[in-house]
């Protein structure tokens, strides 16, 4: 041990980062490292979403297309051979309504429920829910059961 490697006590010397704005003498007086004018060097500054640098920022460089109708009725779709699967596995029994449906994972609470045609239907089934197509309905009759529209 001698006075060229002294060093201090491990975690009591701490790096603090620039201490910018404090005067000529700290040597980051002046400007405070931002540079001279321009938006960045003022104060409250903050570049919007999506700015790149003046040119033509790309929301507004790519065309808009379509239509969206806010009174679309969004449908969750439900086939007769997933109805089938699951009477085969004895999950429902002779009656199909949105509490089964939400039971069995097939439909969330609020979702508006449509039986669709693909697949066919052994089972003789009271089906209640909101829509059917036709081929579902003629299905579900054909096999003796029962279709209710909500």
């Amino acid at each position: 041990m001698d006075l060229s490697n002294l060093k201090p006590a491990k975690g009591s010397v701490k790096k603090d980062g620039k201490r910018v704005g404090r005067g000529e003498g700290s040597g980051k007086g002046g400007t405070a490292t931002r540079g001279h004018k321009g938006a960045k060097s003022r104060s409250g500054y903050s570049k919007k979403i999506g700015f790149e640098g003046g040119q033509m920022p790309l929301q507004r460089r790519v065309p808009k297309f379509g239509f969206n109708n806010r009174n679309r009725k969004e449908y969750q779709g439900i086939n007769l051979d997933t109805l089938q699967s699951l009477v085969d596995s004895g999950r429902i029994k002779d009656t199909v309504d949105m509490d089964v449906l939400v039971a069995n994972g097939l439909a969330g609470r609020n979702e508006l429920v449509k039986i669709l045609g693909r697949g066919e239907l052994k089972a003789k089934l009271k089906v209640s829910v909101h829509k059917f197509t036709a081929s579902a309905k003629e299905a579900i009759e054909a096999a003796g059961g029962e279709v209710v529209t909500l």
